[in-house]
């Protein structure tokens, strides 16, 4: 599956020990496809068998702060797969198709999200067990196929549903984050409600000095927002927040490695 593989990360040393127990782990990464959409891989360099992760892209797609948020993770233990749920054309063309599939509930992003769940549990070089993980749109889309075969899910900053409690019935444990200075915080006591009321394992945490994207390590998106127009940017509570990233990177890791388990273990 993995084609032209590059050596693209010497990650320091991370505390603790992930599912691969090891306290840093190279990783490889590659460009391919699935169907005809681009799908970021990024896995450890040693011989597994690891857990996988589907990581889902914000509304931006996939960019460099994508990247490297797939690598963060590889080299935590997990075969990655990020897959693009936009496609080509114009932005606001490919936005509005994949919105109309979120609204939906299907559509080819989540036959996308399906596709590299099972990709990654038919790899020799994967233990079976699949989270996903997402971000803004995609924290949207992977709270939605958190019912789908997954066996954990990190959901950050993303649109909660109005039936979120009945959706839970059938969600995988859940760790989410979200800003406290993000608008959309404000659907969190519903989502936390839900995953109570059906006993899923879950860790929420809102940090109140974050905004929306806080977990990205720098400000992405059109070459506007990020020169002329990053003063307003800022102003809106959007983009990195250091101290609540490494909080939140570390809550994720713990979560992971305890629900990403083979059946045996």
């Amino acid at each position: 599956m993995l084609s032209n593989l590059e050596d693209i990360h010497h990650p320091l040393s991370i505390s603790g020990s992930g599912p691969g127990h090891t306290d840093a782990v190279h990783t490889v990464t590659s460009d391919s496809t699935t169907g005809d959409r681009l799908t970021v891989i990024t896995r450890p360099a040693e011989p597994g068998p690891w857990p996988g992760v589907v990581m889902i892209h914000e509304a931006w797609g996939i960019d460099d702060v994508l990247r490297r948020q797939a690598d963060r993770m590889a080299s935590l233990g997990y075969v990655v797969l990020a897959p693009d749920l936009l496609g080509e054309g114009s932005w606001l063309r490919c936005m509005r198709r994949a919105m109309k599939a979120y609204r939906a509930r299907s559509g080819k992003p989540f036959e996308l999200i399906e596709t590299c769940r099972q990709q990654l549990v038919d790899d020799p070089d994967c233990t079976g067990q699949v989270g996903v993980i997402g971000f803004c749109m995609g924290g949207g889309f992977a709270l939605l196929s958190a019912r789908t075969g997954f066996g954990a899910s990190a959901i950050n900053y993303a649109p909660v549903p109005d039936d979120v409690d009945a959706l839970a019935r059938d969600f995988c444990p859940m760790v989410v984050s979200y800003g406290g200075r993000d608008r959309i915080a404000s659907s969190v006591p519903a989502l936390t409600a839900a995953l109570r009321n059906h006993s899923v394992p879950h860790d929420v945490e809102v940090y109140p000095n974050a905004g929306h994207c806080f977990l990205n390590d720098a400000y992405n998106g059109p070459w506007a927002m990020r020169t002329v127009l990053l003063p307003l940017v800022k102003l809106s509570h959007v983009g990195p927040e250091p101290e609540a990233a490494a909080d939140t990177w570390r809550r994720i890791e713990a979560f992971f490695a305890e629900h990403l388990v083979p059946p045996s273990s």
